[in-house]
């Protein structure tokens, strides 16, 4: 095995030409820096390689063992999906989120809709933003790379890169809210699982301290507030690359814009005197510390510290930009120039207007969210109970999206977010599905039950959704109800969230005040959600009769 390894880096360009490498008994993966210096086809022809495949810069193979192919436990459940969505030829390209297999199909006539859905291991299909999705829950990632590893399905991974499958998913006829919509879920997709868990880790820091287990100088307090505030501090950074990644653009150009907005020189001009202030008084109000050939280099008082849109909007324009200038600029040159002149505009341009304007517009949406919320008795409960009952409806059709830039930005403005409400759902489907997988005679809704309530624990609430509530109708109905009464009470309480943390059970640290260390709104929060639980589940089991499931059922069956 060590042998056949060593052969496969060094037809993989050697240990220069490799970033990273893993491998288990089954196989191998690394990925490469040029994947032009990999002999893929001689890499196939080894002896002990059963397939080998390259997929942007990353080669897998596959072992031959005791003179078989070792097969993934979905490769039978990815076949049947592939085949009923019209074979390989029929698939343009696909991608995956958390939950769902999304592909992009030459003919959606061709996919076979009753048979995918009534496949052992598949939830729900959905029809959106001009894809086939293909609603799995937690396995998506091994049927992903099954069928890309497998059957050679053309894959773009977790992010919508803007290729040239992701740009005919809708032939060119993409409305403004959709394109925001798939601009906001291809940069931000990447880091939910790190930013919950840092958020976890910040969220349990202050936990703790509140219950006076650790105190503020503890080093295991400062380490784990190190990884989870840090997180968020250097959050343009991130997004820097991964709006790269989306964009098309080299990934060092958004992280370096990033690390510009980030630079403690720049940051620490907001300390000194201002030259000057724009809107004082009003809540854009904004600082120059010093100028650019004249004119004012804005700063927000906020600074740009868990911004998103800023850099979002600076890539945007760099990935424009940098394209522009190696389509044109001298092969000799275009190399170094390029991103030399993207960083010396873009980084003026950034400072200039970009990052003005964009915190301008943020600053008025939070402006409008904290004068609704202000208002004396209702103005809060009203926000909650809006928030808390539409926020499934907002999953369903992909537009939550817009919820989590604002949150952000409420909490680099605020100090905290008030507009609670969005996982309440989650929690009222906890209840609804134990009582569905205790109550239901059906073995099919029970298969689909038991796994979405482990998934709804951890905080993906798509399996649930799509599987249990949407299907019945009335359990759907109820969850929005019973989340909207959740949010008022939420908001009648005053309960605000301090970080974007941790999903399910894990984002209750995030409501403790890292700041003061008060639990108060956790404590509340965690309330709401048990007698919500409790509520719905009493209620669910009560009401619940699979008559009112189609799961399991043929059309024809459901039209009877």
């Amino acid at each position: 095995m060590t042998e056949l390894i060593d052969s496969i880096k060094a037809l993989a360009g050697g240990e220069a030409n490799i970033t990273s490498f893993a491998s288990d008994d089954s196989s191998v993966r690394l990925v490469v820096k040029d994947r032009s210096k990999v002999r893929l086809e001689q890499v196939r022809v080894l002896d002990g390689v059963a397939k080998a495949t390259l997929i942007s810069s990353a080669l897998k193979c596959t072992f031959v063992k005791e003179g078989k192919e070792l097969m993934g436990k979905y490769h039978e459940l990815a076949g049947e999906i592939l085949s009923n969505v019209g074979g390989i030829e029929n698939v343009k390209s696909l991608r995956h989120c958390i939950t769902r297999l999304r592909f992009s199909l030459k003919d959606e006539s061709l996919a076979n809709d009753e048979v995918i859905s009534n496949l052992d291991g598949v939830i729900q299909i959905m029809k959106a933003g001009g894809q086939y999705q293909v609603v799995v829950g937690a396995k998506v990632d091994d049927l992903y790379n099954e069928l890309l590893d497998e059957y050679q399905v053309p894959g773009v991974g977790t992010v919508d890169a803007d290729d040239e499958p992701a740009a005919e998913e809708d032939d060119g006829k993409k409305s403004p809210l959709h394109s925001l919509m798939r601009t906001i879920s291809g940069v931000m997709t990447p880091v939910l699982m790190p930013m919950a868990a840092a958020g976890m880790l910040k969220g349990l820091a202050a936990f703790f301290a509140s219950l006076g287990l650790i105190s503020a100088t503890d080093g295991i307090y400062q380490l784990m507030y190190a990884v989870g505030d840090g997180f968020f501090y250097f959050l343009p950074i991130i997004l820097g690359y991964t709006s790269s990644k989306h964009f098309g653009c080299n990934e060092f150009t958004g992280m370096v814009l990033g690390i510009a907005f980030m630079y403690p020189n720049m940051v620490s001009l907001s300390s000194g005197d201002a030259l000057g202030t724009l809107f004082a008084g009003s809540a854009f109000e904004m600082n120059y510390y010093t100028t650019l050939f004249g004119i004012p280099v804005i700063y927000p008082l906020s600074g740009y510290t868990m911004s998103v849109f800023p850099i979002i909007i600076s890539t945007y324009f760099a990935a424009k930009f940098e394209k522009a200038l190696r389509n044109n600029l001298p092969d000799l040159i275009r190399n170094f120039a390029a991103p030399a002149i993207v960083f010396a505009v873009m980084v003026c341009v950034q400072y200039v207007i970009i990052g003005p304007v964009a915190s301008l517009a943020t600053s008025l949406i939070t402006f409008v969210v904290n004068s609704i919320y202000s208002i004396p008795t209702i103005g809060g409960p009203l926000c909650c109970l809006v928030i808390g009952g539409i926020f499934s409806t907002l999953v369903m059709f992909g537009l939550h999206w817009a919820m989590m830039p604002i949150s952000l930005g409420n909490m680099a403005n605020l100090g905290f977010d008030p507009l609670v409400g969005s996982g309440i759902g989650g929690f009222v489907g906890l209840g609804q599905g134990l009582a569905v997988a205790l109550r239901t005679k059906n073995e099919r809704t029970r298969g689909i039950a038991i796994p979405a309530l482990v998934s709804q624990f951890c905080g993906v609430g798509e399996p649930l959704l799509y599987g249990i509530q949407i299907p019945s109708k009335f359990l759907y109905v109820q969850n929005i109800v019973f989340s909207a009464i959740g949010g008022l009470a939420c908001g009648i309480l005053g309960v605000k969230q301090f970080t974007n943390g941790g999903m399910g059970f894990f984002s209750l640290p995030s409501f403790v005040d890292p700041v003061s260390n008060d639990a108060y709104c956790m404590y509340a929060y965690a309330a709401v959600l048990a007698v919500l639980m409790i509520v719905a589940f009493i209620f669910t089991f009560a009401t619940y009769h699979d008559d009112g499931c189609y799961l399991g059922k043929s059309r024809s069956e459901v039209g009877k």
